[in-house]
């Protein structure tokens, strides 16, 4: 196992928090979900920085594990992956080009994911600008109203065959809505539309499902699966245990200790008040770090095995917590709690306030210390 690697701009005794992101893990959940998926190939997708955790250190590792597709969502994702993988990776463009983008990703040999009429028609001028254009994919709508080409969209196509003639498609791809509800009946809608659409299109490999999507069994894995999410550890429903490994951990100092009594008020707006004495701790991160203020009254942080209720507001700094139930003398300024880690999960804190892990942890704020743990070429699923 490598060191871990602190990130110089945030030196440990500068920082208020340490985030560790185990890179073994990540290489886990991809093996574990590219063996789930065995028959189609499985992609990586590394958009908003890897989620929040960082693409330059995660993209390599992830190729290294096997990963030859990424996925990213701007083109300027794209180009930065591009600096930090090898020349043989493909990298896909959720977005498209936008107007005036096409040439950088020609430049960049990067594939864009064509999700409108006018799209293609960006591509096909950049075609026929330059002469020859890289592969594309193709994306249609199969229910979610989001991105893709629409039925009318595929009746135009199929009267103005110059629309997409000399294209190179190299993927058809749709995305679920309800992946995270099994039993959910769009899912099967979905899939069902979207084999009926692409058969109205150039031929090319079919991709529909990402981190969700492969757990709903290999009639939705067709021949390429996108997962994100579920790489960083995000459970991919609620029905069970969460099958994939924990990534991160987030540990913050304690800034001061200090005895409040019966009555008196405890942070913004006084919101909260004992009817005991309690010993309360400050901690340094809020929710300008990502640690969201709505829900802040069911969340905690742990010490050991021992739980902290959040007391309060969060601030944009920091947050308190209860630690009457430590001994006395154990906790002190400095130390440390954790705020996610083995007694809480990205997931619980995204439960407590009222939102999805996805967003919890593309939120984490770049103020921690960041530490990144593992090897380039662990191959153990570490249970």
């Amino acid at each position: 196992m490598m060191s871990a690697c602190p990130n110089p701009l945030w030196p440990s005794y500068r920082a208020g928090a340490r985030l560790t992101v185990d890179l073994d893990a990540i290489v886990s959940n991809y093996r574990y979900l590219q063996t789930l998926a065995s028959g189609a190939s499985c992609a990586a997708v590394v958009k908003a920085d890897a989620y929040g955790l960082g693409i330059e250190r995660v993209a390599p590792v992830l190729e290294n594990a096997g990963a030859t597709d990424f996925f990213v969502a701007h083109v300027d994702e794209g180009i930065r992956l591009r600096s930090v993988v090898s020349e043989q990776a493909r990298i896909t463009v959720l977005h498209g080009p936008r107007p005036g983008a096409s040439a950088d990703c020609v430049r960049y040999g990067l594939r864009p994911v064509l999700n409108s009429l006018e799209q293609i028609a960006l591509w096909r001028d950049e075609g026929l600008r330059t002469g020859a254009l890289p592969e594309a994919a193709l994306q249609v709508d199969s229910g979610m109203s989001r991105f893709g080409l629409s039925d009318a969209d595929l009746e135009t196509l199929q009267t103005d065959k110059g629309l997409v003639d000399g294209l190179k498609i190299g993927l058809v791809m749709s995305h679920l809505a309800c992946a995270d509800t099994p039993d959910h009946p769009a899912n099967q809608a979905q899939k069902d539309r979207m084999l009926q659409m692409s058969v109205r299109l150039p031929s090319a490999p079919l991709s529909l499902s990402a981190s969700s999507g492969i757990f709903l069994g290999a009639d939705y894995h067709l021949d390429v699966v996108r997962p994100g999410a579920a790489l960083y550890g995000i459970a991919p429903n609620r029905t069970g245990p969460n099958p994939l490994l924990p990534v991160v951990r987030l540990q913050a100092h304690i800034l001061q200790i200090r005895e409040i009594f019966p009555g008196e008020g405890v942070g913004y707006g006084l919101t909260y008040r004992p009817d005991r004495v309690r010993r309360i701790a400050t901690v340094a991160v809020g929710y300008a770090d990502g640690f969201s203020r709505h829900g802040a009254g069911q969340g905690c942080a742990w010490f050991e095995d021992i739980r902290l209720p959040i007391l309060g507001r969060v601030s944009m700094d920091s947050l308190i917590v209860d630690i009457s139930d430590v001994a006395e003398g154990k906790l002190g300024p400095d130390m440390m709690v954790d705020l996610i880690g083995p007694r809480r999960s990205v997931d619980d804190v995204a439960e407590a306030a009222g939102t999805i892990g996805y967003e919890v942890l593309t939120s984490l704020g770049h103020r921690f210390h960041r530490e990144y743990v593992g090897s380039l070429d662990n191959s153990s699923r570490g249970d």
